[in-house]
């Protein structure tokens, strides 16, 4: 599994969205959309955060470690854990030992020995005292327990402070070194400037300081969108600095590069990649399936017959601000949704009102599913999508994350998910 993998499956056993997921933390949800289909890595402190709020260790989400097995408790821990609980029990139930009676008992006859009262009020003050002592008792355990767990909540949080201040300053510093070990720049710097979202295309400006500048040296920088690469000349200022700004398609995928020209000499240099730009500059729309597809069976016929479902939609009222102001976020101009098998259309589904069984939802769209029978074979694959169309006309897909997948003659989720590798209208064979 991949790391974006094993964030996804965590956030699903703890029934949270990806919304959810990133206001805990304290991103967009198009941050851990990235996250689950490694389109990028958490950052260190947020891999930290991860890590206590799945109840995992870090190397785990990396895949360079496993989840330590719950250890078993022995015969002799297990007697133990029942004496102690046999003891609270026993305390909160305000029985006295023996020795214990007869203390209460000769100090209620001292208390009593002059008094006109019958002996029959006895029993009462036995209780009373009892009852007293017994309260004292469990209350003072509670207390001492209590005390343990702050002190030893106050030095987990010592020790997670330290720990995150010693991870922060280490990934300065890597950070420092793999900038001091790129060979070809003593400096450089790129930017997103600003985005034209009607011809989807982005600006970047882009700078660069040769680490052994050569007279007549010329540096042109590139961008590859892939698919397409753009280059252009840098302009050289007084002190041996490369800049420029360039326009640029704007995809997920953008890699922006310098290459040093010396006579017939090239060498090219990474300056910086950026991903998902074209996915964040839409509307936040993240579809949930409601359907009860799961666990169907192959009928006789050899079929699946899928029941009525429901996908619902958060409209682009949910939508969170755009985590990048200089790229800005388009308004939609249509959703629909479709069941894709294999990643191919099905069919869509028809827009709905919320069914009166439903309760909730404030702002999401329905989209209800017919029933229908499919001819499924071993390990196809199904899958729901809203395909988004913006106000210029661009597209983009949105999958509802997992797919299902007929596994053992059954509709199931699969072992490993992909659906959230799949956003363009090629992955799902619409164009």
């Amino acid at each position: 599994m991949t790391t974006g993998q094993r964030i996804a499956a965590k956030r699903k056993e703890r029934e949270l969205s990806q919304e959810s997921l990133g206001a805990e933390l304290g991103v967009s949800r198009q941050t851990v959309y990235k996250w689950e289909s490694d389109t990028s890595l958490p950052e260190i402190e947020k891999l930290v955060a991860l890590s206590r709020l799945f109840q995992v260790p870090v190397g785990w989400l990396l895949g360079v470690e496993e989840v330590p097995e719950a250890t078993e408790f022995s015969e002799d821990q297990l007697k133990l854990l029942e004496e102690l609980l046999g003891r609270y029990q026993r305390a909160e139930q305000a029985e006295l030992s023996q020795g214990q009676r007869a203390q209460v008992e000769a100090l209620v006859g001292e208390r009593l020995s002059g008094s006109q009262r019958p002996r029959r009020r006895w029993p009462w003050a036995l209780a009373a005292l009892a009852v007293v002592w017994a309260g004292w008792s469990v209350f003072s355990r509670l207390d001492r327990m209590d005390g343990q767990y702050n002190s030893l909540a106050n030095s987990v949080n010592n020790v997670s402070h330290s720990v995150n201040a010693q991870v922060g300053s280490i990934a300065s510093r890597v950070e420092e070194i793999l900038k001091a070990q790129n060979d070809l720049t003593a400096d450089y710097a790129t930017q997103l400037v600003s985005a034209d979202l009607a011809e989807n295309t982005v600006r970047f400006s882009l700078r660069a300081v040769p680490k052994t500048y050569t007279p007549g040296m010329s540096v042109v920088f590139l961008a590859d969108s892939g698919g397409e690469v753009r280059e252009m000349e840098a302009a050289e200022e007084e002190n041996g600095t490369f800049t420029g700004e360039m326009v640029c398609p704007l995809t997920d995928s953008i890699t922006l590069s310098a290459v040093f020209v010396t006579g017939n000499t090239r060498q090219t240099q990474l300056l910086d990649q950026y991903q998902g730009l074209y996915q964040d500059s839409f509307p936040q729309v993240e579809p949930m399936d409601l359907s009860s597809m799961m666990y169907s069976e192959r009928g006789k016929n050899g079929r699946f017959t899928l029941p009525e479902g429901y996908i619902t939609v958060g409209g682009e009222g949910a939508s969170v601000p755009a985590v990048n102001e200089a790229l800005g976020v388009s308004r939609l101009r249509e959703v629909r949704v479709g069941l894709f098998h294999n990643f191919q259309l099905v069919s869509w589904l028809e827009p709905c009102e919320k069914p009166d069984s439903f309760e909730g939802f404030a702002g999401q769209d329905f989209y209800r599913l017919d029933p229908m029978e499919l001819d499924l074979a071993e390990g196809d694959d199904l899958a729901f999508a809203a395909v988004i169309t913006d106000e210029y006309g661009r597209r983009w897909v949105s999958p509802s994350i997992p797919e299902y997948q007929v596994r053992d003659g059954e509709i199931l989720w699969p072992e490993e998910s992909v659906v959230y590798q799949k956003n363009t209208l090629a992955d799902w064979g619409l164009e």
